[in-house]
């Protein structure tokens, strides 16, 4: 094939492609957009990439391929791993046989908006063939995914399969998140030097240490700073993210599955498909995450804005499933405005506590002699929707489907895994076990006519394996896995399913292809939330965040919050209730009401507009906000995260509005003001606000409350002009 140029342009972004003749697909540039070009321009960017050739080096320029291989002298991770069972084929050297662009086939140079290539490549002597899709999003997003066929008369044994992109040498410093169970998606930073950043997931799911989106910038960058290059992998099983730099100074950021062994021997004719890598270009961190937001909105997974306010009962009754005390919760949610309302865990076989009964899908005649009709019956007459708590991938070992099909049970063979929360995993890679579960969760969505799913996942998959064989299945697990909610949500498409994985375990683009919500941790301290919202909300708008009112003290941490610190967190986010709230006083009911009323009035703006984080070097407070679309409106909330050595802790600068419109700032008190509040002038007599233009809020800005640590206050801007 003779070389060709592909030019994919799209919101800012520029995807320029290069197959030179003999080589496979890659990457010229990747970053802000180079405007309109020519065949003779974009062949002049391709050269002017073209490092120069220097002493004890291959006598040839490295090719920038998208899957690099040490045939073409890339020294770095290769792009595909793997090969025959004798050893043979482990360094393939792959030519372009076919370009396409929007399924029509092209050579020479090419220009796009929103599109998609696919590139074919092959090996003919090592019997190898892949297929490309590089589409550039209306977003901006860059999604690549390879198919690699085996041509070749022997199995293949892939061990790995990453894509990567260029990043430039300003790119200094790296931004990924750690946590753990309880404090997911905590961003860390690190510098990028000689070698290789490299985070790995073993657990089997996304994991709430996970590296979750990759991001390497200039230096400094901030939420409206800097440029910014990340990646992001749709992939809910073992995972790796990396930057690279080499000695010569040429960076990539890549990402792929992490393959256990064997698990993707691809046999004569067979093939394996990557998940799909979202390269992700733009200025500031916002700027990023404002492009994975507008992708989900538009793309991905539209949902409504009108989002349900929910109650999930766990931290009310846990285990303890007495009719009374649920219809008492049931009614006192519905007369504060509550819409939905969720049984947790406990309702299904011998489930009275976390040792028994998971995967015996069918209502406890012991705990629910009349089945959950009183319970569901009522909630429905109250006008709210009713859901249910799930764990389909799991299973106690005391259980009637383990003592039928104990070799459903992954294991290394006849060995168990070490137990984890009392259960082992359930091998859904099992045709049988698939439909066995597929069939009993239908039966029960079916028979109560459920609006809700909360599908949890409380352990990671290690020696996960299928136990006739011993050979490892966290791939396998993971597509059967898609492929249930796959079904599950054609059978039941206005049943929504939320992914909760021991809290946060579980969060990424793979899954919330499938589901709707994502319940962000499992500890609900409204402290801790603030940061983890902030984050989780680099990849995920905020309709799809589960931030619920919580009970205080905190279940995890132990801290007590006010009412109206916790309701200002929560409302941040897909709105809910985990509180025994036949324990609240009628004034706290009244400020719940409040503030679910507040919720109600403004989810069309939360789950549409546009977050906004604001860069502050004092950072004892925090600021975000979302502005609308057209910029007419906004909410910012300014929290006090703790004492400063400053006092008081000087002006804060608001970002996203129209510098030149004018708007009314309003502070939202609902109920009990906030702990140490000392109001500054701008507040207005009786709290009306001030009205200021956007170019003033964003450049000077408004001077903050004083507020006790842990308080946080809500503003509402309205554009008046």
């Amino acid at each position: 094939m003779t070389d060709a140029l592909i030019h994919l342009r799209a919101a800012g972004v520029s995807l320029l492609l290069s197959t030179p003749a003999d080589q496979a697909v890659g990457i010229v540039h990747w970053g802000t957009d180079l405007g309109p070009l020519t065949a003779d321009g974009a062949a002049a960017v391709a050269t002017s990439v073209v490092e120069p050739l220097g002493g004890n080096a291959v006598d040839v320029p490295i090719h920038r391929a998208l899957l690099p291989q040490l045939a073409d002298g890339w020294l770095g991770r290769p792009g595909i791993e793997g090969s025959r069972p004798d050893g043979s084929d482990f360094t393939p050297r792959f030519r372009t046989t076919g370009m396409s662009l929007d399924d029509s086939a092209v050579s020479g140079f090419h220009e796009a908006g929103a599109a998609t290539v696919v590139a074919l490549a092959e090996d003919t002597e090592a019997g190898l063939r892949t297929e490309t899709t590089i589409e550039m999003t209306a977003q901006g997003l860059v999604r690549i995914a390879t198919t690699l066929t085996n041509t070749g008369s022997e199995a293949f044994v892939l061990e790995g399969l990453q894509h990567c992109l260029p990043i430039p040498v300003d790119a200094d410093e790296i931004l990924d998140f750690a946590g753990h169970w309880g404090l997911e998606r905590f961003p860390q930073r690190t510098p990028i030097g000689t070698g290789t950043h490299l985070r790995e997931n073993r657990r089997g799911r996304t994991g709430s240490d996970s590296a979750y989106v990759m991001q390497a910038g200039t230096p400094g960058f901030s939420f409206q700073q800097g440029e910014v290059w990340a990646a992001h992998l749709a992939w809910s099983g073992n995972h790796r993210h990396y930057v690279e730099r080499q000695a010569n100074g040429f960076g990539v950021i890549g990402a792929g599955e992490l393959l256990l062994p064997g698990e993707a021997r691809i046999a004569p004719g067979e093939s394996y498909t990557s998940p799909d890598l979202y390269a992700n270009h733009a200025h500031g961190l916002d700027g990023i995450a404002h492009r994975f937001h507008h992708f989900v909105r538009e793309d991905l997974h539209p949902l409504s804005t009108d989002r349900p306010v929910t109650i999930n009962v766990w931290e009310a009754v846990e285990f303890d499933h007495r009719i009374g005390k649920l219809l008492e919760l049931a009614e006192i949610a519905a007369s504060i405005g509550v819409e939905r309302y969720v049984l947790d865990d406990g309702w299904f076989g011998s489930r009275r506590d976390d040792t028994s009964g998971l995967g015996d899908w069918t209502v406890s005649p012991d705990a629910w002699p009349q089945g959950l009709d009183p319970l569901v019956d009522r909630v429905r007459s109250l006008g709210m929707q009713f859901g249910l708590w799930f764990e389909p991938e799991m299973i106690n070992e005391d259980s009637d489907l383990a003592r039928a099909h104990p070799d459903w049970i992954m294991a290394p063979g006849k060995r168990m895994p070490l137990t984890w929360r009392n259960q082992q995993v359930l091998n859904l890679s099992i045709p049988e076990a698939w439909e066995h579960t597929l069939e009993a969760i239908s039966k029960v969505i079916a028979e109560y006519h459920l609006d809700y799913i909360k599908w949890d996942h409380n352990r990671d998959l290690i020696e996960s394996a299928t136990r006739a064989n011993g050979a490892a299945a966290t791939h396998a697990q993971t597509l059967a896995v898609y492929r249930m909610f796959d079904v599950l949500n054609e059978r039941f498409p206005d049943v929504e399913i939320e992914s909760c994985s021991s809290g946060g375990g579980r969060v990424d683009l793979g899954v919330i292809k499938r589901c709707s919500r994502i319940w962000v941790s499992d500890c609900i301290d409204s402290l801790e939330r603030q940061t983890m919202m902030r984050w989780t909300a680099q990849l995920l708008p905020l309709e799809f965040l589960g931030s619920h009112i919580a009970s205080s003290p905190s279940q995890t941490t132990g801290r007590r919050h006010s009412l109206g610190f916790r309701a200002a967190t929560a409302v941040f986010g897909h709105l809910g209730i985990e509180w025994d709230i036949t324990e609240t006083t009628e004034e706290e009911r009244r400020e719940l009401a409040g503030w679910i009323d507040f919720y109600k009035k403004h989810r069309d703006l939360l789950f549409s507009g546009d977050l906004t984080r604001v860069d502050r070097a004092e950072d004892s407070l925090q600021i975000c906000g979302v502005v609308a679309k057209d910029r007419s409106e906004a909410l910012f909330s300014i929290v006090s995260m703790r004492r400063s050595p400053l006092s008081p802790r000087g002006m804060v600068r608001l970002s996203g509005l129209d510098a030149d419109r004018t708007y009314r700032v309003v502070p939202v008190i609902i109920g009990e003001e906030p702990g140490g509040l000392i109001r500054p002038p701008w507040f207005g007599d009786q709290d009306r606000g001030i009205e200021l233009p956007g170019s003033a809020l964003m450049a000077s800005g408004l001077h903050s409350p004083c507020l006790y640590p842990e308080q946080a206050v809500v503003l509402q801007l309205t554009a008046i002009d």
